[in-house]
């Protein structure tokens, strides 16, 4: 399929509810209030035919009056922890081919993997999914690149549930009017750039890409094919691939899209939210107020009210009898603290199981030190959806790994040996290092355990080779190995006195 015809509707119309949806998502995300509130407002005719009770961002905001609504950040939170659960430690990549491991080894540590992997998983969490794209250029890196690209900018196409095109925009420059947008098709074997000049509903006809500094840079490296301008990669796959944050999408069953983890979940974000906000609001009305009769009050003059002055020193310069009966009374509203937190917390430890974690990962249980096998007992929930969410990325990480690799030999930056890594997620929960000590103390005691087992107990993260190196010191440092034994005449089993073995094994004849 060819970039889209000038004049279509852009985004697609196909795709207007899947962005709707993002939309709502990235507000939360955000963590701005007033995109949060405008995303949320509510059109009249709708609220009036509906009769629902209107929602805390759903309620309309009063003019002249101050805002003192309050936006507590969760939903970054949530996101920020499947991410963190998935990314905090990278994972590990392998090949058979020694010299395809050290490219790809190369790629991740220049690439910065590991962040680019973390801002992904982040993003999908929020946003139902996010696309890794392989790129390059030259000028900048003598690599292929593996980058990210978020979710509600792009338009997919699936066949069978596989991924088969997909076409990324950005918009480049807009006055408000006239909006410039470049387009990034990627197919198997492809990529396809053109430059639209239209409006904010409407792609708009097409224009030279060096018609903004953008995207002028691509002209040199581009062949003009039809519509728009191609790069032929020279590999027979697809250099993008999406990842699904979880699946399926509750609310439509049938999108490969899969879900965000604050589906079903924003309901219980404004909850959050209306409580803190009543909880300042208890704050500001407990400040300490005085009432005074009206004598008691200073005029300003006509219209402009009066006041009553705080420091004022001579109480006989007040207009008013000692025997009148009027007196200054003292008002000050209790601050109903606990009551606000305790619903707080109830409202956080609900959204954060509906989302699929456990309070324990957002601190909610305390920080006393615990043992790593207590620490994954109490996050049971959250290792089952980190478990589920890694199944997802697994697969189309490897994919574009490879096709990074592919890309990087065709391109003359390496001549390895393409092949497809095994993933080997990191541990979220790292070992407490006194319970690690304390077992091989105990399994080193009973005499069950050598201490090449215990050098990879202690570091799993070691080659073989570094291990046999470590095990060669602890040997030679503790006395338990000689260099040369025969040197010496040492005797060991199956070596007789005069220090040929026998066949047998045994000690004579």
């Amino acid at each position: 399929m060819p970039l889209p015809e000038n004049g279509v509707p852009w985004p697609p119309p196909d795709m207007a509810g899947a962005l709707a949806s993002m939309a709502v998502d990235d507000a939360w995300y955000s963590g701005d209030r007033d995109r949060i509130r405008r995303i949320h407002q509510p059109k009249s005719a709708e609220v009036t035919e509906s009769g629902r009770f209107l929602r805390f961002w759903e309620r309309p905001k009063r003019l002249l009056t101050p805002d003192h609504s309050l936006h507590i950040p969760l939903p970054g939170d949530i996101a920020t922890t499947s991410a963190d659960l998935l990314f905090s430690e990278p994972p590990t990549l392998t090949v058979d081919d020694t010299k395809t491991q050290e490219r790809l080894e190369e790629l991740a540590d220049a690439g910065g993997l590991a962040n680019t992997l973390l801002e992904a998983a982040e993003v999908a969490a929020a946003l139902r999914g996010a696309y890794l794209r392989v790129t390059w250029n030259a000028d900048l890196a003598p690599r292929a690149l593996l980058t990210v690209h978020h979710a509600d900018t792009a338009v997919p196409e699936w066949q069978s549930g596989i991924l088969t095109a997909v076409t990324f925009w950005r918009e480049v420059d807009s006055d408000g009017v006239k909006v410039l947008r470049h387009l990034e098709r990627h197919e198997s074997g492809r990529i396809l750039h053109a430059l639209y000049e239209g409006t904010s509903t409407n792609l708009g006809r097409a224009v030279p890409l060096t018609e903004h500094r953008e995207t002028a840079d691509l002209v040199s490296s581009l062949d003009p094919r039809g519509d728009g301008q191609t790069i032929e990669t020279g590999i027979n796959r697809l250099t993008a691939g999406y990842v699904r944050n979880m699946g399926p999408d509750r609310q439509d069953r049938r999108s490969p899209l899969g879900r965000s983890d604050f589906q079903g979940v924003h309901h219980l974000f404004h909850a959050l939210d209306e409580t803190w906000t009543s909880l300042l609001r208890d704050i500001r009305l407990a400040r300490a107020r005085l009432i005074v009769p009206q004598g008691y009050l200073n005029s300003a003059g006509p219209g402009l009210g009066a006041t009553f002055d705080l420091d004022q020193e001579v109480v006989a310069a007040i207009n008013a009898s000692p025997t009148s009966g009027e007196s200054i009374t003292e008002n000050q509203f209790n601050i109903r603290t606990d009551d606000h937190l305790r619903t707080a917390e109830a409202i956080v430890r609900q959204a954060v199981r509906d989302a699929g974690y456990s309070a324990q990962s957002f601190g909610m249980e305390g920080d006393a030190a615990v043992t790593a096998t207590e620490v994954v007992a109490r996050e049971r929930r959250s290792m089952i959806t980190r478990g589920k969410k890694a199944r997802y990325w697994g697969p189309v990480l490897a994919d574009m790994l490879e096709v990074q690799l592919m890309m990087d030999a065709r391109l003359g930056f390496s001549r390895v040996t393409p092949e497809r890594p095994r993933i080997e997620f990191g541990d979220s929960v790292s070992e407490d290092p006194q319970a690690i000590a304390q077992t091989l103390a105990l399994l080193t005691q009973a005499e069950a355990i050598s201490t090449e087992a215990k050098v990879r107990m202690r570091s799993p993260d070691l080659t073989d080779t570094e291990v046999r190196e470590e095990v060669d010191r602890i040997l030679k440092e503790t006395g338990k190995q000689v260099a040369d034994p025969t040197a010496i005449g040492a005797e060991g089993e199956g070596v007789p006195d005069g220090g040929v073995p026998s066949d047998g094994g045994g000690s004579g004849g």
